[in-house]
């Protein structure tokens, strides 16, 4: 097992990349020499159960918790790992299998404290709040001081904060950088691997630029990308993935995956800067004409600008939206969403009123008689609310929720994550329309791999040939309800649906609902009486007709 970790190790380190995280079975075998470790490779093997492993539900996870919870009721003897010691790693497996066995050292009166401080920073725990909740209640010390961490959010305020400063190293892309530069289709099958894929970056677009960011980093410099127009195209969570590989920090016990990253843009594309917000990264509208690569900024969050060394003033922004200090400092707006509701839970359960930790969002206020148009009313409906106005930040339910092919494997990776054994979503459909034509052997894998991950999570997984994956969903959604596919440019247009990159489909399965800030949209008000022979169909399919004829929409002259 040795042996061949250390050649993938090598064979990954010619290209400049980590190995890949270990596999159910090498960390089966793992598990197994750390119950007599050979002399000399207790600290090498040690760090590959900590660091090695993908945390949450994934196969290898289980592995390893079951390993860990062997250790922890003394059926399993492991020389270099001590119980205290199992429980602290299990503590940095983020939720999902580890749960389990914490919760059931709570009961034990010498491990409970390390137990406690564990469950603690953890917030995936799902339906294993009632067991903590009920030990609590039945005067279980440990179990009370995890309910009153949850309630205090000290998985949060534990967590550093935006810096008041930040100094940086420009790499600068000139023009309009869209997901694609990030994110190559034609590098699509290595998008899982993100080290492996984010080598791809930029390869057409900025040649050369990744040598010029791993240089920045070699000095000890932190690196903001910046571009006048960012992240354009199709939501991939695969570029900003990639982009994050480059200039972000690693993630503590999380192998081959990066947060924290900066990003700068003129402008940069709403569905990207969500995607930068999901994955803990920093991203800032500024102007950005007087950075150039190679530039040293200082970025001053409490002032809202950024100089160059000497404190000239280059650019000024603003944190907005308002709660994306709260993101980032808790690792990205879905682990805030999840956390932030874990502490309500607990401070409900603990007969106390709602917490004033959170920066509240500050979304616009209805008018009294508010007028709302149809797809405002129908997002409304989804939220429990009649109407919800443009900028408004909410968490609509989700009913139909489409993943396909492309992306599949990575929002895969992502329910693994978020320790989800079984979705929400009333609909979730995986297609594999884009690769089932001319499969790569990648995608034969995936065709035989993703269909029972999802139907074991209660999805509906179609087959290869099946068809385009907006059509099935155009049959399924419910005409007044929401939902979301992970294809942007072309959707399902029934109802109202969302686009969204692999980690907000995962987070929509998972959980029913998807974090949203709610675009403009058109309002249309039909008057008289349709002639004969007209259907309201036929009144909808003019409007285009008579806004270009009125000129509220152009149309380029060669169309």
């Amino acid at each position: 097992m040795i042996e061949a970790y250390l050649k993938d190790e090598k064979e990954r380190a010619s290209q400049g990349i980590p190995p890949l995280p270990l596999n159910p079975e090498q960390t089966a075998d793992l598990c197994k020499l750390l119950r007599k470790p050979p002399k000399g490779k207790e600290e090498f093997l040690l760090g590959l159960l900590k660091n090695r492993v993908s945390p949450g539900v994934d196969p290898a996870a289980k592995v390893k918790a079951e390993f860990l919870a062997g250790v922890v009721s003394g059926k399993i003897a492991s020389p270099p790992i001590a119980p205290k010691d199992a429980i602290a790693i299990l503590g940095t497996m983020l939720g999902g299998y580890n749960v389990a066995p914490l919760v059931a050292a709570l009961k034990d009166k010498k491990l409970s404290g390390d137990a406690a401080k564990a469950l603690s920073g953890i917030t995936l725990v799902y339906d294993a709040f009632d067991g903590v909740a009920a030990l609590a209640k039945a005067k279980n010390e440990a179990a009370q001081q995890v309910m009153n961490s949850w309630a205090e959010a000290e998985w949060f305020t534990s967590r550093p904060g935006v810096p008041e400063t930040i100094l940086l190293r420009v790499f600068k892309v000139d023009g309009e950088i869209n997901t694609d530069d990030f994110s190559p289709a034609g590098d699509a099958w290595s998008r899982p691997d993100i080290p492996l894929h984010a080598l791809a970056m930029g390869k057409t677009r900025f040649k050369g630029g990744l040598d010029t960011i791993a240089a920045f980093r070699k000095e000890g410099a932190r690196v903001a990308f910046v571009g006048d127009v960012v992240g354009t195209g199709s939501s991939r969570k695969s570029a900003c993935n990639s982009v994050l590989w480059h200039i972000g920090d690693s993630i503590p016990c999380v192998p081959n995956k990066k947060t924290r990253g900066v990003i700068i843009g003129g402008v940069i594309a709403p569905i990207f800067f969500n995607t930068a917000q999901d994955s803990g990264a920093l991203p800032l509208k500024a102007d950005v004409t007087g950075m150039k690569t190679g530039d040293t900024i200082v970025i001053d969050t409490k002032k809202s600008v950024i100089t160059d060394v000497s404190g000239k003033v280059l650019s000024k922004f603003t944190l907005s939206p308002n709660t994306l200090a709260d993101e980032f400092r808790a690792g990205g707006r879905i682990p805030l969403i999840i956390g932030k509701a874990l502490t309500a839970r607990a401070r409900k359960a603990l007969g106390m009123k709602p917490s004033t930790v959170f920066t509240q969002a500050d979304n616009p206020v209805p008018k009294k008689d508010q007028a709302y148009s149809q797809a405002q009313k129908i997002v409304g409906a989804a939220c429990g609310l009649p109407g919800v106005l443009p900028g408004t930040a909410c968490t609509p339910k989700m009913t139909t929720v489409g993943s396909q092919d492309t992306t599949g494997p990575m929002t895969a990776d992502e329910l693994k994550e978020l320790a989800c054994l079984k979705f929400q979503a009333p609909m979730f459909m995986q297609s594999f329309c884009h690769t089932a034509a001319y499969p790569k052997p990648s995608d034969v894998k995936m065709h035989k791999n993703l269909p029972p991950f999802v139907s074991s999570r209660g999805g509906v997984a179609l087959r290869p040939g099946d068809g385009v994956i907006h059509s099935w969903l155009n049959r399924l959604l419910v005409p007044d309800t929401l939902g979301t596919g992970g294809d942007s440019h072309t959707r399902f247009p029934i109802g109202v649906s969302f686009p969204a990159g692999s980690g907000l489909v995962a987070f929509a399965g998972a959980l029913g609902f998807m974090p949203l800030d709610m675009p403009e949209s058109v309002l249309v008000r039909f008057k008289g009486k349709l002639n004969p022979g007209m259907t309201l169909r036929d009144a909808v399919n003019a409007i285009p007709y008579f806004a270009i004829k009125k000129g509220l929409l152009t149309v380029p002259k060669k169309n």
